[in-house]
């Protein structure tokens, strides 16, 4: 694949996940299953059928060379994949509950907490940018970059020269407080400082997924039109909140969609949100940027609500990710349901 509609950035990382109800341990019994976010939407993409390419940065190591298998697979275009021969992969632990539900411990894996994924190479990537991003129409990426001084800059630079290249910037939150410090609790809110170290990166979004919690710390309110209104590109702006109503604003159309209970038992709710974005982005790329009706706008979300609800089926984000037409029979089968 030479050319990609969309450019993934960011993280690409082990979940370690327990046993429900456990900690990831010898004792307790664990899966280590390929994931980080920006990766996650990449290969949900790609299974989507859009072209997309992943930009980031892996460890030299036998979980780096199981990543470029994975991506190579699927048929994601991994020219701006970094292997790094001095910094390892990040293995995250995640706890599940009973339910299914997840919560990050920590990591596992590197000294003085530096992994692959935070080290890029800026000189690297702006020998590829011009190849890459030449046919693009899309850059994703969230916070995660931004908790180091390297990647930070390297981000900083691309969403420069995505800007000039128009593309539209999809910015999916993601607040994981343990990258940017190992000792801050797992549920802790960004502090000030980082509040307003990110807000300029806020600003450059064309699409702006988060999570109510999130919405509530970075703008002091989960209304999406408030939210929109305050950036200055009036970005369209996602609200999701678990298993209650998404909230929404998708060009000149706003709304609320009742979120999709999985079609079965709850194995595992990590990369749902992942899933949630690969499947707005997939539904942007085929109709306008600006839906034409609110209809439309709410098949959008409504799609992407599928593709989240699908993946809580198996384990791990990646695996359990839907082509396009499980999809629509998902959907076609919830309406039948309710006929």
């Amino acid at each position: 694949m030479n050319n990609s509609k969309v450019i993934c950035i960011g993280e690409a990382l082990v979940d370690r996940l327990g046993n429900p109800g456990g900690t990831p341990s010898l004792d307790n019994g664990f899966d280590d299953l390929l994931g980080g976010a920006p990766a996650n939407v990449a290969c949900g993409l790609s299974k989507l059928g859009v072209d997309v390419a992943f930009l980031g940065g892996l460890g030299n190591d036998s979980i780096g060379k199981e990543f470029c298998n994975l991506f190579t697979s699927l048929g994601v275009n991994i020219s701006g994949l970094q292997l790094n021969d001095e910094f390892p992969t990040r293995i995250v632990l995640v706890h599940r509950d009973m339910k299914g539900e997840r919560s990050f411990g920590g990591f596992v894996g590197g000294s003085n907490n530096s992994f692959a994924d935070q080290k890029l190479n800026l000189q690297r990537i702006k020998s590829i940018w011009h190849s890459l991003s030449k046919e693009s129409s899309w850059l994703l990426t969230g916070t995660i970059p931004f908790a180091s001084e390297s990647s930070r800059e390297a981000v900083t630079w691309i969403l420069e020269n995505a800007r000039k290249n128009n593309l539209n910037i999809a910015i999916d939150v993601n607040w994981r407080p343990t990258f940017w410090g190992p000792s801050l609790d797992p549920d802790s809110p960004p502090n000030f400082e980082i509040c307003s170290l990110l807000k300029p990166f806020l600003e450059q979004a064309s699409l702006l997924k988060l999570a109510k919690e999130e919405a509530l710390w970075f703008f002091n309110s989960e209304n999406p039109i408030d939210i929109s209104e305050s950036l200055l590109n009036k970005p369209s702006v996602i609200v999701t909140d678990g298993a209650q109503p998404i909230r929404w604003v998708l060009g000149d159309f706003s709304g609320t969609t009742e979120a999709i209970s999985p079609s079965s038992l709850v194995v595992d709710t990590t990369g749902a949100g992942d899933s949630f974005t690969a499947g707005i982005i997939s539904q942007l790329l085929t109709s306008p940027f600006c839906p034409r009706n609110k209809l439309d706008a709410n098949h959008i979300i409504r799609f992407a609500a599928a593709c989240g609800a699908l993946v809580c089926g198996g384990k791990g984000a990646i695996d359990p990710q839907p082509s396009s037409s499980v999809v629509e029979n998902f959907l076609a089968s919830l309406e039948e349901d309710m006929i």
